[in-house]
């Protein structure tokens, strides 16, 4: 049987402080301070409209340097292999991330951010609005994680998604 194929267009590029993966925050709480910018093509800009009205943004991205997947791999917080799906691990059969980040300053087609976790150069598929009514959850469940709760600004990517 084969595989649907879907396409996707990016629609801009994230710029942050991260050149390499290896040492670069895992996640938006990891990366307190760390701002960025997200420059989106022009032909997307009038999309911007009102964003600045929102002090959060969720950038949607593709991992574009994650190798191919492992549908068990040892996140970054656990020793443990978990499967890919009950973790944020960037090698994934479809290379989707995204980060919830504070929204500074929109400028023409410019979004300057911060709490930036993501590789320079990364490609942005998607730009949403945060918004708490509509993302924030009640009775939440963080399974194996649980373990890792207040560790989470301790820790650093190293190479084992980078082979």
């Amino acid at each position: 049987m084969a595989k649907d194929e879907i396409i996707f267009q990016t629609i801009g590029m994230i710029h942050s402080p991260h050149q390499e993966l290896t040492g670069m925050p895992i996640q938006p709480a990891s990366a307190a301070g760390v701002k960025g910018t997200v420059v989106v093509d022009p032909a997307f800009e009038e999309g911007l409209k009102d964003l600045d009205g929102f002090s959060h943004v969720i950038l949607v991205y593709y991992f574009h340097q994650a190798k191919l997947a492992d549908l068990l791999v040892k996140p970054f917080l656990d020793d443990e292999k978990h499967g890919v799906f009950a973790t944020r691990a960037p090698r994934r059969p479809n290379g989707i991330g995204i980060s919830v980040v504070k929204l500074l300053v929109v400028e023409g087609n410019m979004l300057r951010v911060e709490n930036l976790d993501v590789l320079d150069g990364t490609p942005l598929l998607d730009i949403k609005p945060y918004v708490p009514d509509f993302d924030k959850q009640e009775g939440v469940r963080i399974g194996w994680l649980e373990q890792s709760r207040g560790e989470i600004d301790k820790k650093m990517s190293d190479n084992r998604f980078i082979d």
